[in-house]
């Protein structure tokens, strides 16, 4: 059994979820963070223990950097009382929201929303979580396939998440002093509830989406989780700075 733990931003619901699970088969323990799933949150922790793990869920908003130093100081004490641990191994930055809104009608507060959410936030936590990140330990942002290939009305989101790659990279340089690999993955679509569910429950959108990948098939939560365990494993111990596509061959 590995003493290894991750923390997982937005980890009580989705993709999250589905990451903590599959790390935690490997033996990797989990401190999970939500903004008002508690419910579901303390549900994950109960399966991760199920399998044999160890698992903690803090509260946190990540769109009030205000409460980052509160949010470590937490973290401190948990790792030290729960784990018996000073550092943490893994940072996945997962927490989003998705928006939908066309160039032309998307207003400022749209624009806020997804910049606090998936840049400014995972920017400032990780500069924030730093002094309790093991050397040698691991960063994975969550981009999207939208950075690569566009469909209407996710233009904000995906220039956001575009930014989050770049910073990808400059994070990896300035790290590896450290010797923390940084890295990225970019989803294409999966069955979760994003966007409302809509590629989930509506077959006919699943279907349409479907006939553009590859495969054959749009994505499940597993797909991403396993994916994320494996890239977070030693077998990927030289990737770095990268961004891994991982859509099943979307819009080739």
């Amino acid at each position: 059994m590995t003493n290894q733990i991750a923390l997982i931003t937005g980890a009580s619901r989705g993709l999250g979820r589905n990451m903590a699970l599959h790390l935690a088969k490997r033996g990797i323990h989990v401190i999970g963070t939500y903004r008002s799933g508690m419910a579901e949150a303390e549900t994950l922790k109960q399966e991760i223990e199920m399998l044999g793990g160890k698992a903690t869920m803090l509260a946190l908003d990540l769109t009030d950097t205000t409460s980052y130093q509160t949010f470590s100081d937490v973290l401190s004490n948990t790792l030290k009382h729960v784990f018996d641990r000073e550092h943490f191994d893994f940072l996945i930055n997962n927490a989003g929201n998705g928006l939908f809104a066309n160039f032309v009608d998307a207003t400022e507060e749209q624009f806020a929303s997804l910049v606090a959410t998936h840049f400014r936030g995972p920017v400032f936590l990780t500069q924030k979580l730093l002094p309790l990140m093991q050397d040698g330990g691991r960063i994975l942002n969550v981009s999207s396939g939208f950075v690569r290939f566009t469909l209407s009305g996710y233009s904000v989101y995906a220039a956001v998440k575009a930014a989050l790659e770049v910073m990808t990279r400059y994070m990896a340089i300035e790290l590896g002093s450290r010797q923390i690999r940084v890295n990225a993955i970019a989803p294409g679509a999966i069955e979760t509830d994003f966007g409302g569910g809509t590629v989930r429950d509506n077959k006919d959108i699943n279907a349409y989406v479907a006939q553009g990948i590859a495969l054959g098939r749009v994505g499940l939560p597993d797909d991403i989780g396993a994916a994320v365990a494996a890239i977070l494993s030693d077998d990927m111990a030289w990737a770095n700075g990268t961004t891994f596509d991982i859509s099943g061959g979307q819009l080739l």
